[in-house]
């Protein structure tokens, strides 16, 4: 019996054998069909499979002969294995403190020549991911993993073994990478943004020789889903080595998704491949298996059975032996930083500031609250997919009235109950609110934002609705104070060449804020906008809470805009929270506050499934609170 492969085809000879009926049967169980005296399958993991086949020969003591093109195959899994061993144990004695002192020495010298002086954490992990070259970071938030990033690639390109990185991220992440790249190296980059716009604009950027292309490129999930096939053209010429960095890595996890497949494909062109975030698994266990793929393409060191084992185990509830699994197969292959060890000076947390409502506003609160109590009685009578949106819309309702009454005007997707009734007369006044009365709120935010004004100190302002960011917005300018606002309308910058934006950009108005001389002392944000890939940690170390939402992800990274390493080792974060007495406030930040210290610990961990997703809409904390406030 004769074994070869023939362009992804495994054929088996049988002429000299004659195959058991259960053999047989076995054979055809592991996909192959017969032809007179052969027996033959496509694989679409030939390694895998030739693996599979010689060990059912083996198993069942059957003679065989393999040609050369299985030898090479076997010769390549072999090599495969011992990278594998080899990296494995690399990366396992510097996370363990056991470092190659030749190696590390001259690395650090290195580092230390830099502009930007890395962190001893910052240190490690850039060691870890230059000995590995291809290498996964899953510290917190707020460590500093661009500079690491950045520091390790101007080692590899100083060295001639990179001259192109590519990263792909959320566009909120694009000036950071810039900004990080002259702050940590000292120079100025040329820099390509492709996001967006019209495809066929872009394509004369990829199709640059590679003597004038630039050195960074800057690219969203979506735009890299997109033209997958033009960045294969742009990282895939002879003299372009690209490090190819996926930024907030968690989007990849989708197995087989759009998103995953582009970058899995674009990943066997790129010289070296890193990935980045801070919540690894966001979901689920195999939220893991596209970073490893990503990172050795065709050499993961999670195998097909791993995988395998993996869910089983995690269907079984058995996250013990999921945890074994990976701690063997990834553990030494990802540098994960803790918060505490950050070495960051601890935030203050004052104690909320209870504000009593003003007429008005407490009068339209409190209709709102009594007609949600009596339509809550009739609730028995809808099915439970009608009372989710009518729960979700109500507590909506709830959290606008103690932020600004205007809100309470526009209409809500996918809830159409009227609390105001018939009630002409509040209608009326909250059309007019403007003009009759400033809510209590926004009188002592700009007492003491004032204040702190007066003491040449920046604030950060958080609200979680559009009206009352427009509203804090156009206070400000009559107060004269300098204001801007990130929200969702605000632009991102695009790639020059492609578009002239007559708005600032929420990197220009980012710059402003954080320059200490430029008189922009007020920054008012969403978290759905301005949580995620923005740092103001170096000029701002006082942010306001004008309102919250049930969404804990999105409000522990708002806390870490100003609470990050590169400022906060020197400077304390103080964290200020607006609430009307008596209200839903209260409800909202204890709720918060338990469910932080919740994940909190759980980020602690490894190998821990916390969902720090930005965008994924989430009912249950809205319904829970309802069911909570209104129907116990």
């Amino acid at each position: 019996m004769k074994i070869s492969v023939q362009e992804n085809k495994i054929i088996i000879d049988s002429s000299n054998y004659n195959f058991k009926k259960y053999q047989i049967s076995q054979l055809g169980f592991f996909g192959y069909k017969s032809i007179e005296e052969c027996f033959f399958s496509n694989s679409l993991n030939v390694k895998s499979d030739i693996l599979k086949i010689l060990g059912y020969l083996d198993n069942e003591n059957i003679s065989y002969e393999i040609d050369e093109s299985v030898k090479l195959i076997l010769e390549q899994i072999s090599l495969n294995e011992a990278e594998k061993k080899r990296n494995s144990a690399i990366a396992l004695n510097i996370k363990s403190g056991i470092l190659n002192e030749d190696s590390f020495t001259s690395f650090k010298d290195f580092l230390d020549e830099l502009p930007r002086k890395l962190k001893p954490h910052q240190v490690k992990s850039a060691f870890h991911l230059y000995s590995l070259k291809n290498g996964a970071n899953f510290s917190v938030p707020g460590s500093g993993k661009t500079s690491v990033v950045i520091s390790v690639y101007e080692k590899l390109r100083l060295e001639g073994q990179c001259n192109v990185m590519f990263v792909v991220g959320p566009p909120p992440c694009f000036q950071p990478w810039q900004n990080e790249f002259k702050e940590t190296l000292g120079r100025l980059v040329k820099t390509t943004i492709l996001s967006g716009g019209n495809k066929n604009l872009r394509k004369e950027e990829y199709y640059k020789s590679s003597d004038s292309i630039d050195e960074l490129y800057l690219s969203t999930f979506q735009t890299l889903m997109n033209d997958h096939e033009e960045v294969i053209k742009l990282i895939g010429q002879k003299e372009v080595n690209c490090y190819f960095v996926v930024d907030e890595a968690h989007y990849m996890k989708q197995i087989n998704g759009s998103w995953a497949s582009s970058l899995l494909q674009i990943s066997k062109y790129a010289k070296f491949r890193c990935v980045l975030t801070g919540t690894p698994i966001p979901k689920s266990y195999s939220d893991v298996f596209n970073l490893f793929d990503f990172l050795w393409v065709n050499n993961s060191p999670l195998t097909e059975s791993d995988k395998i084992a993996v869910l089983l185990a995690e269907k079984n509830g058995k996250n013990e032996e999921v945890k074994e699994i990976l701690d063997k197969k990834i553990g030494p292959l990802f540098y994960r930083v803790r918060k505490k060890d950050l070495g960051l000076k601890p935030p203050i947390f004052h104690k909320p500031l209870l504000i009593p409502m003003n007429p008005l506003e407490k009068r339209i609160y409190n209709l709102i609250k009594s007609k949600i109590h009596e339509l809550s009685k009739d609730d028995f009578i809808n099915n439970e997919q009608i009372l989710s949106k009518l729960w979700k819309g109500r507590m909506i309702r709830m959290r606008q009235a103690t932020s600004y009454p205007k809100l309470l005007l526009k209409s809500l997707e996918d809830y159409s109950e009227d609390l105001l009734d018939e009630n002409v007369n509040i209608a009326n006044i909250i059309r007019a609110y403007d003009d009759l009365e400033t809510p209590g709120k926004l009188e002592y935010l700009t007492e003491k934002v004032k204040n702190l004004n007066n003491q040449n100190k920046k604030v950060l302002i958080w609200s979680n609705f559009i009206g009352t960011l427009e509203l804090l917005k156009s206070h400000f300018i009559k107060e004269n104070l300098h204001s801007e606002l990130i929200y969702g309308k605000t632009p991102v910058k695009k790639n020059g060449i492609f578009e002239v934006l007559e708005e600032k950009t929420r990197e220009e108005i980012r710059d402003e804020f954080v320059d200490p001389e430029s008189g922009l002392d007020i920054l008012i944000a969403n978290p759905a906008a301005c949580a995620e890939s923005i740092s103001l940690h170096k000029t701002c170390f006082h942010a306001f809470y004008y309102d919250l939402s049930y969404n804990c992800a999105q409000y522990l990274q708002s806390l870490d805009r100003i609470h990050r390493v590169g400022g906060s080792e020197f400077n304390t974060a103080n964290y200020y929270f607006l609430q009307y007495e008596n209200s839903i406030d209260q409800d909202i930040k204890e709720n918060l506050e338990y469910k932080a210290q919740k994940m909190y610990n759980i980020v602690e961990q490894d190998y821990a499934i916390y969902n720090l997703d930005m965008f994924e809409e989430n009912n249950e904390d809205d319904l829970a609170a309802y069911k909570r406030i209104f129907k116990n």
